[in-house]
């Protein structure tokens, strides 16, 4: 059984790290934050915890389902709200069935969220770094009651884009049309006009991924800052080639919407037919 990292001696440790940039093309600092980020997922899923938990985001489509190249840093995990919050559930148990039950439901899970990540979640980290004897800390954040912070003793000099903190950020778990009523519910947002923004509309063939006007710009400039940190495995694209292929995927995801929205309401005519 290979020998864990955490195994080897400080000196060790160094060796590995500096040796890491010649086979992965990663400044040695991008390494060493990864090995925090699969240990952190590993405390987790190890832990009873594990079958309320979804793995989700970023960082999952790169070490999950190997669909992008980009180094992802922090993790985003779903954990069911309804368990937060079972007295205020109906028959059903899923959505609220007014704008008042909602906003009840939404002050509910915001208050015990955070009580839920205290009681269960950071003593699973606690005890998985005292068991491995490791000398990070582990804190809820500050700004962000949904968020505790893994902040470990950096052997290798970074930057401050990708500074030696891992991210654990907690939200509620659903699927689709679903998330886009739970999101209508709970997490009401405006676009750039004051507009309230439709969620149903990218589950029925409107999805937009493509930013325009002061969003298209911050995201060039992010993209540009992250470029000379080589997170990006491999030969990283302009942006301007990288909003052209988001394009194309905006476009085969509503074209499949829009598919299968026709070809259930050509069944529904048949079978009433």
């Amino acid at each position: 059984m290979a020998e864990s990292f955490f195994d080897l001696s400080k000196e060790d440790q160094r060796e590995a790290l500096e040796y890491a940039p010649a086979q992965s093309g990663r400044p040695a600092h991008l390494p060493e934050k990864d090995i925090w980020v699969v240990w952190a997922l590993r405390a987790l899923f190890d832990s009873p915890i594990a079958n309320d938990l979804t793995f989700k985001g970023g960082t999952s489509l790169s070490k999950v389902y190997k669909i992008i190249d980009r180094f992802s840093e922090d993790i985003n995990l779903t954990y069911d709200i309804r368990k937060l919050i079972p007295d205020l559930l109906g028959e059903d148990g899923e959505l609220p069935t007014s704008r008042s039950q909602a906003n009840k439901w939404t002050k509910a899970v915001r208050n015990r969220l955070p009580d839920w990540i205290t009681n269960e979640v950071l003593p699973v980290i606690q005890q998985a770094l005292k068991r491995n004897h490791l000398e990070a800390q582990i804190g809820l954040s500050d700004q962000d009651n949904d968020k505790l912070l893994l902040r470990y003793p950096a052997l290798m000099q970074g930057t401050d884009y990708v500074a030696p903190v891992v991210t654990l950020e907690f939200g509620g778990r659903d699927v689709a049309i679903a998330v886009a009523r739970h999101k209508s519910y709970f997490f009401i947002e405006k676009d750039a006009v004051g507009q309230i923004i439709d969620y149903a509309a990218a589950t029925a063939g409107n999805l937009t991924i493509v930013p325009t006007g002061e969003a298209k710009v911050d995201l060039e400039q992010d993209y540009g800052a992250m470029l000379p940190e080589e997170i990006i495995i491999g030969n990283s694209v302009p942006s301007d080639e990288l909003l052209k292929a988001c394009a194309e995927v905006e476009s085969i995801a509503n074209h499949y919407v829009a598919d299968g929205i026709n070809h259930k309401q050509q069944s529904d005519s048949q079978i009433k037919g």
